[in-house]
């Protein structure tokens, strides 16, 4: 990894190697939407205490500690402590809650809320937890940490050292008490022999939260603290922690992989020399070498380049099914046929494919022709299938062929960067995604940053963890593009931050036609945080956006000189904006919008193309709060 610091940023050329890989992403498994759990009512659990309930809404008050307010109704999950008083470790387990499902190999994937102050975790067999806490305000995360993986707990050892084992988030991507939050956890359950003695340890192979990847193959050698059991076993519940705070669950969704993998058997392989671009005739085609083998792998031979190597075997399938197959073949390219159905190719270099496989014994083919001189031979093939994890069914070391080390931009110091930006889920009018080609990110020391857009003097994004991704933009010829690196709280498709209505319904400007629109770019102040500048219907606007303390999300106050009259400001869009508690609007359950000073106007919420929008008079001043 390269790392990029605030003042090398502008002076270092790069020189980064060109690189061709055989693509193939494999033992990065991401949970996928599978089974749901029930939450209508409590019957997919063991019995519970009645800090446990099925709720319709839950929200909680940033001003109240450990505190959940619930409506009545179905498909949410709350657990509402009963006294503020934790109980006693000893007495904690009987709190938790049990799923009646008991699981090995397990993708999970569900949203929780926290309330504010308050604590609590997912255990994977009711043995490994990953924490859930309210680390709103935290720039490090430590193991107490929310997505953190709890320490394991020994009393015998010296005090200070009983804790030991504890991984940290890579970074803090959560978000603020209240708003619902995203975790997909990978967990990979400990193997054991046919004597049960233990033979590997568990493992979180990869967990996100709120889209950041915060862990990724962690070995578990036993049980985290407050565990609902000490020993390891093949199988276990799901534990939802309920001794510690309030917190909220909905949309619980497993996949478990419980069935057999496919095996290659009988496998062969022969190697022709020459630069192969379709298929030779084989009966006319003597090979270099041949033989049987163990594995599928480029290292058969040794021939650099210009070379084919044809494998063929068979594919013991127990498990019938629709199968997903991800074959990687560097410098070349690769064919695939399985039970003499051709799933990939000919001549891909890397790609996906599916097929529905019966159970038995297939003919099973693959090809792989190597002729691009410059990139190192590499030849990968992962499978997974009903209720099989994605694995590598060839040489482990053969699949990922070059990889490109990622240039990262730190922000130790505030940070100024300029590049394009892309918004996910934003198209163009050629329907690709939208990329805002004067984007100004703005990183923090605080570890909250945000993306500025110059053309429309708008707030596209905000984020809290690292900095930005510049591999995109500074590797070999570059496409000018950078990505932030936490968690995004994006605004949606930029538009005016000002524009002129005849009526507080009045349609938003959709351009900069008749606004008078000028960027006059942005002045720093002696902290080297940037003030934007530009001119808008008649007026001189000075656009400063900060950070808020402890990191809670930030602030922007618009000032304007000379304003026109019936100018507005859109502070926010969303699908769902409503008014709650201290003149706060809770938006999509994603943020909070804080109104901090209108000069006296009077806000309005407004629906607009099937959304709603925050919108306010202007009246020389706007500043308003984004929490996230």
């Amino acid at each position: 990894m390269i790392k990029i610091t605030a003042t090398a940023r502008f002076y270092c050329l790069l020189s980064v190697g060109w690189a061709m890989g055989a693509s193939l992403a494999v033992a990065q498994p991401t949970p996928t939407p599978g089974t749901p759990i029930s939450l209508n009512d409590l019957s997919a659990f063991k019995p519970a205490t009645a800090n446990w309930r099925i709720v319709g809404s839950v929200r909680a008050d940033l001003n109240k500690p450990n505190t959940l307010i619930t409506g009545k109704g179905t498909d949410v999950l709350a657990n509402i402590p009963q006294s503020n008083t934790p109980p006693s470790e000893k007495d904690a387990q009987k709190y938790n809650l049990f799923t009646n499902l008991q699981h090995g190999d397990i993708d999970l994937e569900l949203d929780y809320m926290i309330a504010a102050k308050s604590n609590s975790g997912v255990y994977l067999q009711g043995r490994y937890e990953v924490q859930l806490f309210d680390s709103w305000d935290v720039r490090s995360p430590r193991a107490i940490d929310n997505g953190s993986i709890y320490e394991r707990w020994d009393p015998k050892r010296p005090e200070g050292q009983n804790g030991y084992e504890g991984h940290p988030a890579r970074q803090n991507a959560s978000r603020a008490p209240g708003l619902w939050q995203h975790l997909k956890i990978s967990f990979q359950a400990p193997r054991f022999n046919a004597n049960g003695q233990k033979t590997e340890n568990a493992r979180m192979i990869r967990v996100e939260l709120n889209g950041v990847v915060i862990h990724e193959d962690v070995e578990l050698t036993g049980p985290t603290r407050a565990a609902a059991f000490d020993d390891e076993k093949p199988l276990g519940p799901i534990m939802l922690q309920g001794d510690h705070g309030a917190v909220a669950f909905r949309d619980i969704r497993y996949v478990a992989y419980d069935k057999p993998r496919p095996e290659l058997v009988n496998l062969k392989y022969s190697v022709y020399k020459g630069k192969f671009e379709k298929e030779p005739e084989y009966d006319r085609t003597a090979p270099e070498s041949e033989g049987p083998t163990q594995v599928l792998s480029a290292s058969v031979t040794r021939i650099p380049n210009e070379f084919l190597i044809r494998y063929t075997g068979t594919l013991r399938v127990s498990e019938p099914g629709e199968y997903r197959l991800n074959l990687g073949a560097s410098g070349g390219g690769g064919m695939l046929k399985i039970n003499n159905q051709t799933i990939l190719g000919p001549g891909r270099s890397n790609g996906r494919g599916q097929a529905t496989l019966p159970k038995g014994d297939l003919p099973f083919e693959l090809l792989y022709s190597k002729f691009v001189d410059w990139a190192r031979p590499a030849l990968g093939l992962a499978i997974a299938g009903p209720g099989i994890r994605e694995f590598v069914i060839s040489d482990a070391n053969g699949g990922t062929g070059e990889e490109v080390d990622p240039i990262i931009v730190d922000a130790p110091t505030n940070t100024i960067l300029r590049s394009f930006m892309d918004m996910p889920g934003e198209k163009n009018t050629q329907g690709r995604t939208l990329r805002v080609v004067h984007a100004v990110s703005v990183g923090s020391p605080d570890g909250v940053h945000y993306t500025y857009d110059l053309d429309k003097g708008a707030l596209i994004q905000v984020w809290r963890g690292s900095f930005l991704d510049a591999t995109p933009m500074w590797h070999d010829r570059g496409d000018g593009s950078s990505r932030p690196m936490g968690m995004v709280q994006r605004m949606g498709a930029p538009v005016l931050f000002l524009a002129k209505l005849a009526s507080p319904q009045a349609n938003w400007t959709a351009d900069t036609t008749g606004s008078g629109y000028r960027p006059k770019g942005y002045v720093l102040d002696n902290e080297d945080r940037p003030t934007f500048r530009y001119q808008s219907y008649g007026a001189s606007v000075d656009d400063k956006i900060r950070v808020l303390s402890e990191g809670k999300g930030i602030q922007r106050e618009v000032t304007l000189t000379n304003p026109a009259g019936d100018l507005y400001a859109r502070l926010i869009s969303g699908t769902s904006i409503s008014p709650i508690e201290n003149g706060m609007y809770l938006v999509d359950g994603q943020q909070y919008v804080r109104l901090d000073d209108l000069n006296g106007a009077k806000p309005t919420v407004r629906d607009a193309n099937g959304r709603q929008e925050l919108i306010v008079p202007v009246k020389g001043k706007v500043v308003y709060s984004i929490l996230f």
